[in-house]
């Protein structure tokens, strides 16, 4: 009989979810928030960062299996551009419910939020982390007051990575 091998339980660890399209301006600002986070992270030990990209369906399988989900993107805050505001749990879900989260994505993140509460599989600590764009024209790069936002954003996925 062969012995039983004994299996290491699986970490979940909390997604730190970068959204955005790198070649529209601000739209990438969720990315480069990643990219920032990650370089200054390399063994990513309490998170996983990940470039969501313009999202899909395929993102609803990684949130369910987190422990505690920030998405990073931008957010029609009716503000000044590069403006961040944090939201939390409920006010998170509220927020993109009603419409205010601008989006150019094939999903929303409310249809891949839908999907982890139908499974049962919502993280109980989620938060996205809003920037005011100014522009969506073609760029590679963040507009100043946003790209001036990025380590403002940074800190503030770190805070929650703390507290959570």
């Amino acid at each position: 009989m062969e012995p039983a091998i004994a299996q290491s339980p699986v970490v979940r660890k909390i997604l730190v979810l970068g959204l955005g399209n790198t070649l529209l301006t601000d739209e990438g600002v969720g990315v480069h928030v990643i990219d920032e986070l990650a370089r200054h992270d390399p063994d990513a030990v309490a998170a996983d960062y990940m470039d969501g990209g313009t999202m899909s369906f395929t993102l609803a399988g990684p949130i369910e299996e987190s422990a505690a989900l920030i998405v990073v993107d931008t957010a029609q805050l009716d503000a000044a551009p590069g403006t961040l505001q944090v939201f939390e749990g409920e006010a998170m879900d509220e927020f993109i419910a009603t419409g205010k989260k601008s989006s150019v994505h094939e999903v929303s993140l409310n249809d891949l939020l839908a999907i982890a509460r139908l499974e049962n599989n919502l993280p109980a600590n989620r938060a996205l982390v809003g920037i005011q764009p100014a522009d969506f024209d073609w760029g590679s790069y963040p507009t100043e007051p946003v790209a001036a936002a990025i380590p403002e954003a940074c800190r503030a996925v770190r805070a929650l990575i703390e507290r959570w």
